[in-house]
């Protein structure tokens, strides 16, 4: 195992087209401290009101895991976006392994930061990894001090996969929650041993996977962990919201078609009702979040492909979303959402220039964005 390292780091501001009055910085930049490229971002507020931004930092190439060395990294900011730590390794787990997908959520009661992430063997990825193997893992952390530092960690993978049958699972990215009855919920899609079959559906021609998505969850912060049931639909990357009346709702990346699908669970993540489509969008990560009591924000890539980042707000509690606004017209890809401590919303997503992903860069959404 390589040994955690900081390295310093400036954040500086970038003018994009987008909405007036936006605030932007870059990151995590490709190169930085000699990774090839960052991937995957995931945002979470502290329990001290603290940011912390994670990433892939991807040391050899851009592939996924299985096509090469793979950590996970974090940046901290103290002052809502503004600026950001050095950036530090919270997990590296050897030579040639993948550490992906990180998923924070906060345990209010404890004030207690976790980040649940997968390891992969090395040359396993989704689609190779095999049932009754460990090619796949899923591993917690927890930091009692907002992301400073981190416990040893915890591999959970009896737990969050079924590894006898399943090839592989993996979490959010992004989109945990913790209920208002205080379960911890982590988004979680999983792959069988048969990965996909070459197909056309409307105006969707490619790979279609068998991936189906549910969430992992913990009534005891943690300690232990349970799989509720499968979205009864192909589905995979996806994120949780919880809705005015305790349900939990489930936004999750389509397998074939031109729109995603959304789900809703009333026993905590347990089961899940027969899936709705949701919003039209490519297939690509995307972000969901409650801003207050009266808005629920939605980010994504409204295309043509993985470009044109926007902001949507919904006051009906998900069943629609509108008021779009543009945060970026150029090239962009995965998304995350906070709330921050001064009621603002900030967004951490991949940006590309002359190429896809090249940032991963912070925006501020201010409170009266779109006005009450």
């Amino acid at each position: 195992m390589r040994k955690v390292f900081w390295l310093m780091a400036l954040a500086w501001p970038v003018v994009l087209a987008g909405e007036p009055g936006l605030t932007h910085k870059d990151v995590f930049t490709a190169g930085e401290g000699g990774y090839h490229s960052f991937r995957i971002p995931a945002l979470v507020a502290a329990p001290d009101g603290s940011l912390v931004a994670f990433a892939e930092a991807r040391k050899e190439n851009r592939e996924d895991p299985g096509g090469g060395d793979i950590d996970l990294v974090a940046k901290r900011s103290t002052d809502q976006g503004e600026s950001w730590s050095a950036m530090r390794v919270v997990d590296d787990p050897g030579e040639k392994w993948a550490a992906s997908n990180p998923t924070p959520v906060v345990d209010a009661a404890k004030k207690r930061l976790l980040i649940v992430y997968n390891r992969w063997e090395p040359g396993y990825g989704t689609a190779r990894s095999q049932p009754g193997t460990m090619n796949n893992q899923t591993w917690v952390r927890s930091s009692d001090d907002n992301g400073l530092t981190w416990s040893a960690g915890r591999d959970i993978t009896s737990s969050a996969r079924d590894v006898a049958n399943w090839g592989a699972i993996f979490v959010g990215p992004g989109g945990a929650i913790q209920s208002r009855k205080g379960r911890l919920l982590i988004p979680a899609a999983m792959s069988p041993d048969t990965y996909g079959i070459q197909m056309s559906l409307g105006g969707f021609h490619g790979l279609v996977n068998f991936m189906r998505a549910y969430c992992l969850y913990s009534d005891d912060g943690g300690a232990s962990w349970q799989r509720g049931s499968l979205v009864r639909a192909l589905t995979n990357e996806n994120q949780l919201v919880e809705l005015a009346d305790g349900a939990i709702l489930m936004d999750a990346r389509q397998g074939p078609g031109e729109h995603r699908w959304v789900a809703v669970s009333g026993d905590g993540g347990q089961t899940w009702s027969n899936p709705r489509p949701g919003q039209q969008v490519g297939p690509v990560a995307t972000a969901i979040e409650r801003w207050d009591k009266e808005r629920i924000l939605w980010t994504g890539p409204t295309g043509p492909g993985r470009r044109n980042l926007v902001v949507r707000v919904s006051h009906d509690e998900g069943q629609t979303f509108a008021n779009e606004r543009v945060i970026y017209g150029g090239l962009a890809a995965y998304s995350d959402l906070a709330i921050l401590k001064d009621g603002t919303a900030g967004v951490l997503w991949e940006r590309g220039v002359s190429d896809g992903y090249q940032f991963v860069t912070f925006t501020k959404l201010g409170q009266t964005f779109w006005g009450k």
